[in-house]
């Protein structure tokens, strides 16, 4: 199988490079590395449309070669899929492993979920992986120490098996570790966050304000059978998330609205 494995941490970052030597050890795998040269946290799925993108080879310590671009983890993705690699295309893209914790209304703010993302879109299945602190924190800003063997195991483990998990196609698996030994694995969906974001005046200079607008330490509703609910009980949190943001409910009203009122010069008209 021919693995895409990138990040928004950086090419040289610890995650990444952990789980890069624990999926060039599972048989059959053929892995390619391209990542970002540089941290791209929290970019979420932005893309390089205004100008062309930096590529150099890094050589690793086993004497492998990556990919690193000044472009984003979904550039990242985009550049396996359209021919960087010589006669290469990925099967399956695998993003992380993240420093930090991807959950509940994070994933919509992460770089490595968008690439992953971006592995959906383009019809590859993918897997976002995803490593909680060792001070167990629950926000993904906090945090600056970690230990990822679990993690690149599990990993390594659904990559060995990929073909036996119950994944339909357009889906990806979001996986958050916990710190230290993890109590087990739940499937689980995604939770809430409750964001403590404020605006906080820094300082101000020639007519300029600067700004901070986000707080720490955001909470969560506590509700079991979330993602957010099973990392903070020290459970592997393994979550299916697709492309399809359609309301179908909302669908459903909107088809019995009469918008074709609306085109009608009557319609400025007060009634």
């Amino acid at each position: 199988m021919r693995v895409l494995l990138t990040n928004d941490d950086g090419i040289e970052a610890e995650g990444l490079q952990v789980l890069r030597r624990a999926l060039a050890a599972v048989p059959d795998v053929d892995l390619q590395t391209i990542a970002p040269d540089g941290n791209r946290s929290a970019i979420g799925r932005g893309i390089t449309t205004r100008r062309p993108l930096m590529v150099g080879e890094v050589t690793f310590d086993d004497g492998t070669v990556g990919y690193a671009t000044d472009g984003t983890p979904v550039d990242c993705v985009r550049l396996a899929k359209l021919g960087l690699i010589a006669d290469w295309e990925p099967e399956l893209v695998v993003s992380g492993i993240n420093h930090g914790a991807n959950l509940g209304d994070d994933i919509t703010y992460s770089g490595t979920v968008a690439a992953a993302l971006e592995g959906v879109l383009l019809g590859l299945p993918a897997i976002a992986v995803s490593q909680q602190s060792a001070a167990r924190e629950m926000d993904f800003r906090l945090g600056d120490r970690f230990d990822f063997d679990e993690g690149a195991r599990f990993c390594a483990r659904l990559v060995e098996e990929l073909d036996r998990i119950p994944l339909p196609a357009g889906t990806l698996l979001n996986v958050n570790v916990p710190a230290g030994d993890a109590a087990g694995v739940v499937a689980a969906r995604l939770g809430k966050r409750i964001y403590r974001d404020e605006l906080k005046l820094q300082s101000e200079e020639e007519g300029k304000r600067k700004y901070w607008i986000y707080g720490d330490d955001p909470g969560y509703q506590e509700i079991e059978g979330t993602d957010l609910a099973a990392v903070a009980a020290g459970y592997v949190a393994v979550t299916p998330l697709h492309l399809d943001l359609t309301y179908e409910a909302g669908l459903q009203d909107l088809s019995e609205h009469d918008f074709q009122r609306l085109l009608a010069p009557a319609a400025r008209e007060v009634e």
